[in-house]
């Protein structure tokens, strides 16, 4: 197996486990909470085909894996849910928008914990199920992380808008339609537009990493992997 394909193979697998099982969580605890939106659709399911855009999911993270990108992302099709069938709307959508991070965290832990199951696995497959483990540890946390920065529609927006005072939320909830245009002008368009001009403007990306390795060292010790 050459290097590229080697790589392609360590790397989807666990994105899109970790991409599934936060959007079919999201599903889950809407329709545990009043909505069957998500279940009507047949989205509350661990089957990634119901979640997979074929973009998002696959060809994005390919082409920046393929491209030595510093960074890895990807994305599935939404999961529908309204707020308003929620028995709860404003502590439903603050549970409904934690379920994915948490799902994430808790796929990261058992990627962790399952490192000291290695010496199980055959020989001729342990370094392929070993750097499978280490990816889906390293690509939970970052899921994890980057859906609670506090903007729409990521899932810490809306953890915001179901928190702050209305005065608060509803501006911040306004701000939905354009939520991927900041996120790439923050995170890719800004930074290239500093670095014509001498200046570091990556500060979005610096504090998420710096999350993201908290966040890792905290599961390697819980898990007894420090």
């Amino acid at each position: 197996m050459n290097a590229s394909l080697y790589d392609f193979s360590v790397w989807v697998l666990p994105l899109v486990i970790a991409i599934t099982f936060h959007e079919a969580a999201h599903g889950f605890v809407a329709h545990r909470l009043g909505d069957d939106t998500a279940y009507k659709l047949g989205r509350v399911s661990f089957n990634p085909i119901r979640h997979i855009d074929p973009f998002g999911t696959l060809m994005m993270p390919a082409i920046l894996l393929m491209a030595h990108s510093p960074f890895l992302f990807g994305y599935a099709k939404p999961v529908p849910v309204n707020f308003r069938l929620l028995r709860n709307p404003r502590i439903g959508m603050i549970l409904v928008a934690l379920a994915g991070p948490a799902t994430n965290i808790a796929l990261a832990l058992l990627a962790a914990v399952a490192f000291h199951l290695l010496d199980l696995a055959p020989a001729s497959s342990a370094q392929w199920v070993a750097d499978n483990l280490k990816n889906a540890l390293l690509i939970n946390v970052i899921l994890a992380v980057f859906n609670m920065m506090p903007i729409p529609p990521l899932d810490g927006g809306r953890v915001a808008v179901g928190l702050l005072p209305r005065a608060l939320a509803l501006p911040l909830s306004r701000l939905e339609p354009f939520g991927m245009l900041i996120l790439i002008s923050l995170l890719i368009v800004l930074p290239l537009a500093g670095s014509q001009f001498g200046l570091n403007l990556d500060v979005i990306s610096k504090i998420l990493r710096t999350l993201t390795g908290y966040v890792l060292a905290v599961i390697l010790i819980v898990t007894g992997n420090a």
